[in-house]
């Protein structure tokens, strides 16, 4: 079989691997565990790691990104950066030898409102055309409630609280957080599939001005980390 490149790291809510021992006591312990099972060849090209960001907090720390570097590089492995959504430092990435960064719901937050902002056009067209609704706003949170991928990210105050108890402004960030998770659920496509049909004679191509609202948001990092023309770099022989 090929090698394969992949990444590890703890799946902590808070950032990956937060603390700089526990960090070296994980790359110790993967070491000997590969070990005992003659796969020393087959060593992560990446360790998701605290740099400083999670989904409440937005600025990078460079000079954690480069201690990781120094202990990374020598091994072989570069960090990779988990939540680099809304970061507000995002240029200071390629000068610490930083290997990746994760971005996830920004994404799909920028996909969540694109939606909204066609549900409201689509509630336009309906007085005039008479076509039954998507509801597709209602739907998404229906769903995106009854998953329970919300409550991963409740603050400690937040807890004990039935979804309908937390603030709105919370109730917002925890749907356009968790919708991620949903986009293919059997409901959530149907509604969608109504909506654009709902449009689609005033809007060309509604999912079309989705793929713009997001694909605007990932230039940003694409400029950022001077990944432009960088497709020839990703390509294997």
């Amino acid at each position: 079989m090929p090698k394969i490149s992949y990444e590890v790291g703890t799946e902590e809510v808070h950032g990956g691997l937060v603390d700089l021992e526990r960090f070296k006591d994980f790359i110790n312990l993967l070491r000997v565990r590969l070990n005992n099972l003659n796969l020393d060849d087959c060593w992560p090209c990446l360790f998701v790691a605290q740099v400083g960001t999670d989904l409440h907090t937005t600025n990078f720390k460079p000079e954690i990104a480069r201690i990781l570097y120094t202990i990374l590089s020598p091994i072989g492995s570069l960090v990779k950066g988990h939540y680099t959504d809304w970061v507000e430092n995002p240029k200071e990435y390629p000068s610490t030898g930083i290997g990746a960064a994760n971005v996830g719901p920004e994404f799909t937050a920028e996909e969540y409102r694109a939606l909204g902002e066609l549900e409201k056009q689509e509630q336009a067209v309906i007085k005039v055309s008479g076509a039954k609704p998507s509801y597709f706003m209602n739907t998404l949170q229906k769903v995106v409630i009854e998953s329970g991928r919300w409550k991963k990210w409740l603050l400690p105050e937040e807890e004990s609280l039935a979804f309908n108890q937390i603030s709105e402004e919370r109730r917002d960030w925890l749907l356009k957080t968790g919708s991620r998770y949903i986009w293919t659920n059997e409901q959530v496509v149907e509604a969608r599939n109504v909506l654009y049909k709902n449009l689609d004679q005033s809007i060309p191509n509604p999912n079309g001005c989705v793929v713009d609202k997001i694909t605007l948001n990932i230039e940003k990092y694409i400029n950022a980390f001077n990944l432009k023309n960088s497709v020839d770099l990703l390509v294997y022989e």
